[in-house]
């Protein structure tokens, strides 16, 4: 049992061009080494890119590729009697959206050849169609989670 006091949620300001928090969040998982001006440059990059290429506009498009990276289920390893099972339990919305931010960086990040605003941007329209390596991690999470389906019953 931890003995600190509770760690409370401090609320993200939303980004000043299109005021939201969402995007904010984004912003500061993209940024290296506190160049948060850089981090922005590559967001807002993407978002122009996006516009560009579908005449539409860029903030339902990042926000529908979020919800088709978000996961529902995750597996956590919970020890029992010797053995360790890797137990499905269903995410909270905070985490599943950390885990989509942290799985579309990472695989932008992993595209090699173009500047980083382009592979996010490439990644984004991906993942709003349903395909990429962002969809593709949530899609690995929730097969391991049905496989492990048996091991529910060791939820705590």
């Amino acid at each position: 049992m931890s003995r600190r006091a509770k760690a409370f949620k401090r609320k993200v300001t939303p980004d000043p061009k299109y005021s939201s928090a969402l995007l904010s969040r984004l912003i500061v998982r993209v940024m290296q080494k506190g160049k948060k001006s850089t981090a922005e440059q590559i967001v807002y990059g993407a978002l122009d890119i996006i516009q560009g290429q579908t005449k539409k506009e860029p903030m339902p498009i990042m926000e529908q590729a979020l919800k088709n990276i978000t996961p529902t289920l995750e597996v956590k390893p919970r020890r029992v009697g010797g053995a360790t099972y890797q137990v499905p339990v269903e995410v909270k919305s905070d985490r599943g959206l950390s885990m989509a931010l942290k799985w579309l960086i990472k695989s932008a990040r992993d595209r090699k050849g173009k500047p980083m605003a382009e592979r996010l941007a490439t990644e984004l329209l991906d993942a709003m169609q349903g395909q990429g390596a962002a969809v593709k991690k949530r899609e690995e999470t929730h097969k391991m989670a049905e496989a492990n389906r048996a091991f529910v019953h060791y939820r705590w």
